[in-house]
């Protein structure tokens, strides 16, 4: 799902993936949405169809529509995956993306590059180095899926609720009902 607007080169990017080989069948398909109308019907489409997830894309969009996404996909049982571990936070299944706080802790030389005298066209572009796996056990149990351990080990973060406390010394010892971030495997 993206807004083609704000996205233009996810429609290359969703050609170049379709003509690559892929392992398993998986009927991948473009959503364009310019509003939170289309992005509620998207997902009623969705709904409707046993088995269908979202890949919210890397768009500013999609992050500013992150609400409506979030409330849709919650309201049509329909899993998201998104770049951003904050979808993850707000009700998402899965992020896998830059770690965002890596982003800007390392832009933080940038500016004291810049306001020590260095033209800003002078210094090199920088891609992310740190990405980050962050999955959602509650949004999970929700949506009646079950979930391999080994995809928890995976995981960078995985948020979890209260009512495992008891399962988690680190969750037991908070004693917090909001949601909490911790390592816990579950095997």
């Amino acid at each position: 799902m993206f807004n083609p607007d704000t996205a233009p080169y996810f429609d290359a990017f969703l050609r170049s993936f379709k003509t690559s080989q892929q392992p398993t069948a998986v009927d991948v398909q473009a959503i364009h949405v310019r509003s939170a109308t289309e992005v509620d019907l998207a997902f009623a489409e969705l709904g409707r169809h046993p088995g269908s997830g979202l890949i919210a894309a890397s768009d500013i969009f999609i992050v500013g529509a992150r609400e409506a996404i979030l409330k849709s996909a919650e309201a049509h049982r329909v899993p998201v995956i998104s770049p951003y571990r904050q979808f993850v936070i707000e009700g998402s299944l899965m992020s896998y993306g830059p770690d965002t706080t890596d982003i800007f802790r390392r832009s933080s030389s940038y500016v004291d590059r810049i306001l020590k005298g260095e033209s800003p066209s002078n210094l090199p572009v920088q891609s992310p180095t740190k990405f980050e796996f962050v999955f959602n056990l509650k949004t999970a149990k929700a949506l009646g899926l079950s979930v391999r351990s080994s995809i928890l080990q995976l995981a960078d973060e995985v948020i979890e609720y209260a009512e495992q406390a008891e399962q988690c010394p680190l969750m037991a010892q908070s004693g917090h009902a909001t949601p909490l971030i911790n390592v816990c495997s579950w095997g």
